[in-house]
This record gives structure tokens, sequence and C-alpha cells, in this order.
């Protein structure tokens, strides 16, 4: 028991985290998920874990019999694991939701909720049951069980961090993962039985069905089973689809379809590429237009979605004589390559064409190379991913790399008919960001998506229907929808003054990358779409000042307090308080470290298990080094004092830290930030795992 406990611990830490990665990826596949939808999922998963730890885990000191109860939670955690990644790929369906529709906020919260319960109560309980086994088996009291065993928790949770990032995400599916994840609890549950298999029938009978599950889940994983499961859940969530692959790569998730030899490229679930027929009036306005705009383009870069459409379209321009295009994610250009029709066969084997397997901001900074047009393939900030390429870093970079009357070229959500205040802001924030940088800025609106093209040259603001059509007759470009008529249309002034009157009412807000107002913007003008009861509340957001809600909360806290006139209760209810506290700053740590380097690096998607488990090695090992100090010291309270002002310190000190990093930080630096940001994201976890076992005992000794 001295090692198969603390070992079992470990490996329900290293559940936990799984587990709780694992329906975070396929919770974003089907919210196509931004930050807000991961906020809502670790604040539903946290919430229910608590319950689940207190609620639940209070048997645990009832029961006379802990080892049985323990593992049938494990059992009952392992089996709701696998039938929750089931009922989030049915989710969309069972709601009546189409294939690329999004969810309202609403919709997300509460399903989201019901599919995490049963998942994060029965592993909230499991910790509870960890400690008053570790108490009874070990021989310990108080404080130090709960300390060792959030120690040993913690030890799994850095464990799951790395094998998910380096193993789990690559190389397997959600159902694989869970089922060697429920193989591996039922394995461990059964030798930690085993020595007692002598005491009692009940116990002998627990045995028996462990094996029995053991066997069954060896099945189920060997014969391929498990794929098939895998297989019939993407056809059921994909429902009318014809499915031709499906997986995941560090960056996301890729689902490609097939009809009739069309192919629809899905990224976490949103539609991004369709081959070989694009939605060419798209594609001929966005690239065309800025293309015609120019008196004699030659080089064009394009950061991401360049394939299917835009790099055939570029091409008819008889003076393009290279095109780069960067891509993000390898993945998308391998099975592009997979999955080849004449349009993207001819687009990437083009000599033309330079394809480039890098992040288009890494590339900008890279690059020594100039351009005459910079294509920004993404719609709109709707993420912080996306969010990188609008914002006023970026459109500086973009302008160190254009050559004289170059072109920056981005598309956001319009409308020919109304824009609604959201949309407004949305395109006022970017509209100022890029005044902020480039010295004229055009905006061609459309029924869809508003063109911007901003450049040094006043050229761009002169181009006239006259001018484009002459031009398409020069060069001889022959278009679908790129005739005289539909270009007057397109740049008749009277457009220009419609989309300047609504531009007057919107926000004098810039967007920025430690200031990603885009997305927030975005994310309201999606709330109004899809969640319009709501709207108000994210209005009253945009006004609420930040500064007034802590002095609020600062006043009523002390209030609070003074009521407690009792110095016993007034000191149990302070110490319970700071726990609240330092878990609400750990939480806010971890989410600014994972938010901070998707704002910085584009990808999160396989780094979170790695960021995750730097902040619980931070936190293992914090909360070891309060469980030691404990046992050498009569009080430890001027130690959780110390604590509880460096967390404070600390605080104030973390936005200072990354400011100043990233504004010397250059391409050679990349690897050194990255390492920084780990240590900072250990640091926070080390003073968040301290205070736990420290509050722990002060509450104990004073009860």
């Amino acid at each position: 028991m001295n090692i198969l406990f603390p070992t079992a611990i470990v490996v329900m830490g290293f559940s936990g985290l799984v587990a709780q990665i694992l329906l975070l990826r396929e919770l974003l596949i089907v919210f196509s998920g931004n930050e807000l939808c991961i906020g809502i999922i670790l604040a539903n998963s946290l919430i229910l874990e608590a319950f689940g730890c207190y609620y639940l885990g209070r048997r645990a000191e009832a029961s006379e019999n802990k080892l049985e109860p323990f593992t049938l939670l494990t059992i009952l955690f392992s089996l709701s694991l696998c039938i929750a990644i089931l009922v989030i790929r049915i989710m969309k369906r069972m709601m009546g939701i189409s294939i690329g529709e999004s969810i309202g906020f609403l919709p997300m919260f509460y399903s989201s909720f019901l599919v995490l319960m049963p998942v994060s109560i029965l592993h909230g309980a499991l910790f509870t049951y960890c400690c008053q086994i570790y108490s009874l088996f070990l021989g310990q009291g108080g404080a130090s069980p709960t300390g060792k065993v959030y120690v040993y928790e913690t030890i799994g949770t850095i464990i799951g961090g790395i094998i998910c990032a380096y193993l789990l995400i690559p190389k397997f599916n959600s159902f694989q993962a869970a089922s060697w994840l429920a193989l591996l609890n039922l394995v461990t549950c059964l030798a930690l039985l085993a020595p007692y298999r002598k005491i009692g029938c009940y116990r002998q009978t627990v045995l028996a069905v462990l094996g029995i599950l053991v066997l069954f889940t060896g099945y189920f994983i060997f014969s391929g089973q498990v794929q098939k499961l895998h297989d019939n859940s993407i056809k059921t969530q994909w429902k009318n689809q014809n499915v031709v692959h499906y997986q995941n790569s560090q960056y996301g998730n890729i689902c490609i379809t097939e009809n009739q030899g069309q192919y629809i490229f899905f990224l976490d679930g949103v539609p991004n590429l369709t081959t070989p027929v694009p939605d060419i009036p798209v594609v001929e306005e966005f690239v065309n237009i800025p293309l015609l705009a120019h008196p004699n383009p030659t080089t064009i870069l394009i950061l991401s979605g360049g394939a299917g459409g835009i790099i055939n379209e570029a091409f008819k321009h008889p003076s393009i004589k290279s095109i780069e295009y960067a891509e993000l994610d390898p993945l998308i250009l391998d099975l592009i390559r997979t999955f080849p029709t004449p349009l993207t066969e001819a687009e990437l084997n083009d000599s033309r064409v330079q394809v480039k397997q890098t992040d288009g901001r890494l590339l900008l900074r890279e690059t020594v190379a100039a351009y005459d047009v910079i294509f920004v393939g993404i719609n709109e900030p709707s993420n912080l991913q996306a969010n990188r390429f609008f914002t006023k870093e970026f459109f500086s970079l973009v302008k160190e790399r254009l050559k004289e009357n170059g072109i920056c070229v981005i598309g956001l959500p319009g409308s020919l008919d109304y824009l609604n205040e959201e949309l407004v802001d949305l395109n006022s924030c970017i509209f100022n960001t890029l005044e902020r940088v480039f010295s004229h800025i055009r905006v061609i609106p459309g029924d869809g998506t508003n063109l911007f093209l901003a450049s040094d040259s006043p050229e761009i603001l002169m181009i006239d229907r006259e001018q484009v059509a002459g031009r398409l007759i020069h060069r001889k470009i022959r278009t679908e929808r790129g005739v005289p008529w539909h270009i007057e249309q397109k740049l008749h002034p009277g457009w220009q003054a419609w989309f300047s009157h609504f531009l007057e009412g919107g926000t004098d807000e810039i967007n920025s990358d430690f200031r990603p107002l885009g997305i927030f913007y975005s994310i309201s003008h999606w709330n109004t779409l899809f969640a319009p009861s709501l709207r108000g509340v994210f209005r009253q957001f945009e006004r609420t000042d930040l500064k007034t809600i802590v002095l609020l909360v600062v006043i009523s806290l002390l209030l609070y307090f003074l009521l407690l006139t009792k110095k016993k209760r007034l000191f149990q209810q302070a110490i319970s308080f700071s726990i609240i506290t330092t878990g609400f700053a750990g939480m806010i740590f971890d989410l600014m470290i994972i938010f901070t380097f998707q704002a910085l690096y584009g990808y999160v998607f396989s780094w979170i298990g790695i960021l995750v488990a730097s902040f619980m090695a931070g936190a293992a090992s914090g909360a070891s080094v309060a469980t030691l100090a404990m046992a050498r010291m009569k009080n430890c309270f001027r130690l959780f004092s110390t604590i509880e002002l460096a967390i404070i310190c600390f605080s104030f000190g973390f936005p200072v830290v990354f400011f100043a990093l990233y504004t010397g930080l250059d391409t050679a630096g990349f690897v050194l930030f990255r390492m920084i940001i780990l240590f900072i994201s250990f640091l926070s976890g080390f003073l968040t795992g301290a205070q736990f076992p420290l509050a722990n005992e002060l509450y104990l000794r004073n009860s």
C-alpha cells in the first residue's frame, strides 16, 4: 500500500487532466471555439469538480470500506468519459443545429455543463476519497495527508500534460485515448485491491468484476472496436456528409467531406477551403479588386487560405512573377495534396509559388523580402489566434514588408443593408488600427465581406470604375463577376459615404496584441447572431469600469469581515476566503498564460497540456515545500501571510514582465521567450500550490 496507493493518486491526477483536455478539444470543435468557450468550459469543469469534492466526497468520511467506493467511482469516471465524448459528437444533432452553424452562449453553457457533470463530479469526489484512504492506511492525520495527496495528484497532472502534448494528441483519437485511460484506471484499481482479495466475499466480487472489465476493455481496444466507435460517431456528428478524413493536429481539428468530387475542408468545425469549385464571387472580389488597384503587382504574399482559388485567381494577372503562401498547419497542406483536385494541384505545383509551412507573423519577422500586395486570408478576429493578424503590431510588420505603393488586404464581416452596433464597432476598431499604421485606407463595402485596402500610397483612394475597367481589359482578365457594371457598383462613391456614416458612430478604440478588442467585438457580433437575448450583457461589459468593480468588492469585503466580531470565527472566515481568492488568482494566472501564448504564437491546441503541466509542476513543488515547512514550525501563519503577499506582488508584476519581454522580442528570442513563459507558469503554480496545505493546517487548528 505504501507504493500502490500513491501510484493510484498519480493515476487519478493523470486521468483528470487527460479527461479535461480531451473534452475541451471535442467541445471546441463543436462550439467552433474561441477563448470565451475555453473560459466557459474550464469554469464549468472546476465548479463541478468542487461540487463533487465537497458533497459527494463527504460520503468518504461515513464509509467504513473506502477502497470499494473508490474503485466504483473510478469505474464510473472512466465510463462517463467515453459516454461524454460520444454525447459531444452527437450534440449538434440532438440540438437541431446544422453542420458549420455556431452555438449561442446559453446553449454552450448548459450543454457543456451537462456533458462535463458526471466526469467532473466523479473526479472531484475521487480526491476526497484519496485523502481519507491515505490518512487511514498510511497512518497520517490532519493537514499532512491532504497536502501529500495534492502533491501526488499534481505529479499525475504534470505527466498527463506532457503525454497529452507529445503522444495522445498526435497519435490517438479521443476514443482511443479514453479507452487506454480506462484500462490504466482499471488495472490500477485491480492492483490496489489484490492484496486484500482474501478479506470477504464482497471484495472478491469486486475484484472479479474488475478483472472482467479489464479483459473487456483490452478486447475493445485491440479488436478494433474503439476505431469503429470513433468512425460511427464521426458519421453521426457529420450527418448527411461523406467524411473522407478526420484528424487532429497540434494546431486544431481538420475534417474533410466530399460530395461528387467537391471537397470541403473544415477547421475546428468551420468551413475553410472548398475545391475544385470555390466560392467564385468571394474569391474574385477578394483577389482582383486589390490587384487591380495596384499599377503593376509582381510579388504577392498570402497569409493563410491561399490554396483553393486565391492563388489561381491571382495568376490571372500577367504581371505576377511570384507568390509566397504561408500556412501555419502543415497537415492542411499535406491533406490538400492527399485529396488533390485540378485546382489545388495547379496552384501548389506552380514553380512561381513558394509554400511556407510557418506562422504568417513569424514569416514577416524573418523575411527580408518585400511585396507589392499582402493578403490576409483570415475572415475576422474571432479568436486570439486569428486576432494576431488584425492588430497594430501585425500591421506594423506588414508595412515594413511592403514595397512602394504596396497594399495590405484584409476582410471583415459586412452587409450592404444594415450594420448593427456590434458590426460597426468591429469594423471601426480595425479601421482605427489600420489608420494608426498606414497613411491611407480604402474600404470596399460588400454584402458579406467588407474589403479593407491599406497603403501609404494615395493611389488606392483614387481608383475608380474607369481605371479598374481599363486594367481589366489591358491585363486580359476574364472573371465570372468582374464586369465593369459590378465593379462600378462596388466602387460607387455612395457606398463609401454610406459606410463612413456608419463608422462615425463606432468605437474609437484600436486592436493590439495585449488589448485584443477585435476579438471582443467579434464575439459580441457573434453573440447578437446566436444569443440576441444576451446582447445587453455584452454591451454592459464594454461600458463597465473595472476599477469601480474592484473598489466595490474591496468595500463589501471589509464590511463583511467587520461584522464577524468573534476573533476565532473571523480568522476561519479569512482563511477560507484567502483560499477562494488564491484559487481565483491561480485560475486567472493559468488562463492569462495560455491566452498570452496564443496571442503571441497563434497555436495553443497542443501547448495547453504543456502549459497546464508547467503550472501544476509549480503547484506540486509549492505544496511539497509548504508541507515540509509545516513539520518544522509551530505557527505557519507567518509563512502563509508571506506567500499571500507574494501572490499580490506577482499579480502586479505579471503583466509588466510580459510587456517588457514583448517589446524586446525578436526572432532569435522565441525559444527563450517560451522558456520564460513556462517559468512564469511554474512560479504562479508554486505560489498557488503552497497556500493550499498551509490554509488547510491553519483552518483545522482553529476549528
